[in-house]
């Protein structure tokens, strides 16, 4: 490692690695199809050396912005940008104005040297990863309030000042950086409409390019967070997916019978039409601990109505915890499902029964 510039008196600002120094890292088992553009990665901790750094940097260029902590969901974000940019830069910093008093700040995996590693290998070359006291000044009086339903409900009600702190660490790294795209994931459905409508109201000269949700084979939505759960949770985990996916089936039927659907299978492990006959003695399977299940409109967050057929395009979006993790996931209505609907347990039948579902 070779230090560029060192501005901070006490650590070099902007350093650069050799990729053939990277020691092999573990990049996953995915085929990200982005391109390793070889020679040295970048890194930056200060916004005036990031600046002077992005001005020499080929354009188009592509951002993605990470709390680090990567998976293979952030690595096809990165490879997106790699294969339509012509040059990528990561951005990992871990938030805190978007957590909230009793969440896990303090405990979100950091492991920096990884994620370069990761990230390098899907076509980045450029990282920025400031500390906390750069991006937030005491000084500091500004923050972007993104002020709609569109950031009043679901998500904002369940985490209140989230995407307050969403909105303004997004709009600082897109005038840092000034790239012509930033690539988000279409997991987190909702935050991807709030920086939508922040860079639409803001007339700020970039393009958000949302990517598919990358999922473990078995449906469950990567997610740095999935690390917190014990196997037995990791085990239920992918019927929150499951319980969407049979929830969109109802579409036809209106958004009332999709939620009470989804909401059933989560708390009961059966169907709707199936869960009011269970015994209520029986072993619940997915034992999810529910926030919200609804169906909306994917540009506005509006609920759409009850009484009427779902619309093709819709989102059906939910959040629920399996003990002290708490999982999202949204499925698209009209999409083509990549994960099977189970098929029906028996609400009366005992747990060796069920213990091949």
């Amino acid at each position: 490692m070779s230090a560029a510039r060192d501005t901070s008196g006490t650590a070099p600002a902007t350093h650069t690695h050799d990729r053939a120094d990277r020691g092999g890292a573990d990049r996953g088992g995915a085929d990200r199809g982005g391109a390793d553009r070889g020679g040295a990665v970048t890194i930056t901790r200060t916004i005036a050396e990031t600046r002077a750094a992005i001005a020499a940097l080929p354009r188009p260029l592509g951002l993605v912005p990470t709390m680090g902590a990567l998976h293979d969901g952030h690595l096809a974000l990165v490879a997106a940008a790699a294969r339509e940019c012509a040059a990528v830069v990561v951005s990992i910093f871990v938030n805190p104005s978007q957590f909230g008093p009793d969440e896990d700040l303090a405990r979100y995996p950091r492991d920096e040297a990884r994620d370069v590693a990761l990230a390098s290998g899907a076509g980045a070359t450029f990282f920025f990863a400031p500390p906390v006291a750069e991006m937030y000044r005491d000084s500091a009086a500004t923050t972007v309030h993104v002020d709609s339903s569109l950031a009043g409900r679901y998500e904002a009600a369940e985490r209140p000042g989230h995407f307050d702190g969403v909105a303004t660490i997004v709009t600082k790294l897109l005038t840092i950086v000034a790239p012509e795209r930033a690539y988000f994931g279409r997991k987190d459905a909702q935050q991807l409409a709030v920086v939508r409508r922040l860079v639409a109201d803001l007339d700020l000269p970039v393009e958000i390019v949302a990517v598919e949700t990358v999922r473990e084979p078995d449906g469950l939505a990567m997610s740095s967070r999935n690390a917190y759960l014990t196997p037995a949770e990791r085990a239920k985990a992918p019927e929150l997916h499951r319980a969407l996916l049979a929830g969109r089936a109802l579409a036809a039927e209106g958004a009332r019978a999709v939620v009470n659907e989804v909401s059933a299978r989560l708390v009961t492990g059966f169907p709707s039409r199936l869960a009011l006959a269970a015994d209520p003695d029986a072993p619940r399977r997915p034992a999810f601990s529910v926030d919200y299940v609804a169906v909306v409109d994917p540009a506005s967050f509006a609920p759409v109505a009850e009484a009427a057929s779902v619309p093709p395009k819709s989102l059906i979006v939910a959040a629920a915890r399996l003990g002290a993790t708490r999982l999202l996931d949204n499925v698209a209505v009209g999409a083509t499902p990549t994960t099977a609907i189970p098929d029906e347990p028996d609400p009366h039948a005992g747990p060796a029964s069920r213990a091949k579902e």
